[in-house]
Protein backbone atom coordinates (compact mmCIF):
# COMPACT_ATOMS: atom_id res chain seq x y z
CA UNK A 1 0.00 0.00 0.00
CA UNK A 2 1.37 3.34 -0.92
CA UNK A 3 0.63 6.73 0.56
CA UNK A 4 -2.03 7.60 -2.05
CA UNK A 5 -4.21 4.62 -1.16
CA UNK A 6 -3.87 5.21 2.58
CA UNK A 7 -4.69 8.88 2.12
CA UNK A 8 -7.75 8.05 0.02
CA UNK A 9 -9.03 5.53 2.57
CA UNK A 10 -8.56 7.98 5.45
CA UNK A 11 -10.38 10.70 3.49
CA UNK A 12 -13.29 8.34 2.85
CA UNK A 13 -13.46 7.28 6.50
CA UNK A 14 -13.35 10.91 7.64
CA UNK A 15 -16.17 11.86 5.27
CA UNK A 16 -18.33 8.96 6.45
CA UNK A 17 -17.76 9.94 10.10
CA UNK A 18 -18.59 13.58 9.31
CA UNK A 19 -21.84 12.62 7.56
CA UNK A 20 -22.71 10.37 10.51
CA UNK A 21 -22.19 13.23 12.96
CA UNK A 22 -24.36 15.51 10.82
CA UNK A 23 -27.10 12.88 10.71
CA UNK A 24 -26.92 12.42 14.49
CA UNK A 25 -26.97 16.16 15.18
CA UNK A 26 -29.91 16.94 12.92
CA UNK A 27 -32.02 13.81 13.43
CA UNK A 28 -35.47 14.38 14.87
CA UNK A 29 -34.84 11.78 17.59
CA UNK A 30 -32.49 14.15 19.41
CA UNK A 31 -34.50 17.34 18.95
CA UNK A 32 -36.18 17.30 22.38
CA UNK A 33 -32.93 16.46 24.14
CA UNK A 34 -31.02 19.25 22.39
CA UNK A 35 -33.78 21.78 23.12
CA UNK A 36 -33.60 20.88 26.81
CA UNK A 37 -29.81 21.20 26.81
CA UNK A 38 -30.04 24.57 25.06
CA UNK A 39 -32.08 25.93 27.97
CA UNK A 40 -29.49 25.00 30.62
CA UNK A 41 -27.41 28.21 30.43
CA UNK A 42 -30.54 30.34 30.82
CA UNK A 43 -31.78 28.23 33.72
CA UNK A 44 -28.45 28.63 35.52
CA UNK A 45 -28.59 32.42 35.10
CA UNK A 46 -32.12 32.55 36.52
CA UNK A 47 -31.31 30.22 39.41
CA UNK A 48 -33.58 27.39 38.31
Amino acid sequence: MNFTIVSSVMTLISMIVFIGILYWAFSSNNKARFEELAKLPQDEENGK
